[in-house]
């Protein structure tokens, strides 16, 4: 299996290296990149490798740019520390998402998807369509949409669509309604930004995960922050933007 990865941080490439020299079967790396230009450079004066491991957020931009400059044909497995892209890397040649710190576990089941996909080279082109069309179809089905919660002496049955936001408040995890009315569930913040649509809920800060749907405002604040304006308003302290998360948050709001 012939590979090439690219990252741009030095022991997360090395820590990559070491879990795929460990697969049962022989993997050649072409090559290590560093840059969206550098791929950009690689892909267009070399052959297409068998399978490629692409970290999102490099030194010059995001990896997807990498896909704008040059034809990459082969199938890849994005591996970042960041949830909110998942659906975007599908739209491109993604057959799989791994959040750093890489579990390998996780990793051989990437590569087993991988062979599954595409163990007829004959026709990679159709098998890359086919191979889109279900992890798709799969990734779709896989976000939660709706939660059954106890509230007093009866349940309720919550879709996503009306819960503002999801928040974290002296070591308990609740969700807010659209009526206001705050809840206590069982997820930690971690959890739940693998469970749901990432085109649908933003990781702001450590503390909030909010509905695109009812953000009612968005405000410039200090230290080229941004402060955000809930459409319930029920909410003890200003909901922020942390400082790194500022840049993805507008690209998520500009989708």
């Amino acid at each position: 299996m012939r590979i090439v990865i690219i990252e741009d941080e030095e022991p997360a490439a090395r820590k990559l290296k070491k879990l795929l020299s460990e697969l049962s079967e022989p993997v050649e790396i072409l090559d290590c990149l560093e840059s969206v230009s550098q791929a950009a450079e690689w892909f267009s004066t070399h052959e297409q490798p068998d399978l490629v491991f692409m970290d999102i957020r490099l030194a010059d931009g995001l990896s997807f740019e990498i896909f704008d400059l040059v034809a990459i044909n082969s199938p890849v497995i994005f591996t970042t520390a960041y949830n909110e892209y998942a659906l975007k890397a599908f739209k491109v040649n993604s057959i799989d998402y791994l959040l750093k710190p890489i579990d390998p576990d996780e990793l051989h089941r990437a590569i087993e998807k991988y062979r599954m996909l595409f163990s007829k080279p004959a026709q990679p082109e159709t098998n890359i369509q086919s191979g889109m069309q279900k992890l798709l179809a799969e990734f779709a089905r896989s976000h939660k949409t709706r939660f059954f919660i106890k509230v007093g002496q009866h349940y309720r049955s919550i879709p996503v669509q009306e819960i503002e936001s999801f928040f974290v408040q002296e070591k308990s995890t609740f969700l807010m309604h659209t009526d206001g009315k705050a809840m206590d569930i069982d997820y930690s913040l971690d959890q739940l930004g693998n469970m749901l649509d990432p085109a649908l809920f933003f990781r702001v800060n450590r503390s909030y995960l909010v509905n695109i749907n009812w953000i009612k405002d968005v405000v410039i604040y200090s230290g080229s922050r941004l402060k955000l304006k809930l459409a319930s308003g029920k909410y003890n302290e200003p909901i922020l933007v942390s400082r790194d998360k500022v840049s993805p948050f507008k690209k998520w709001m500009d989708r």
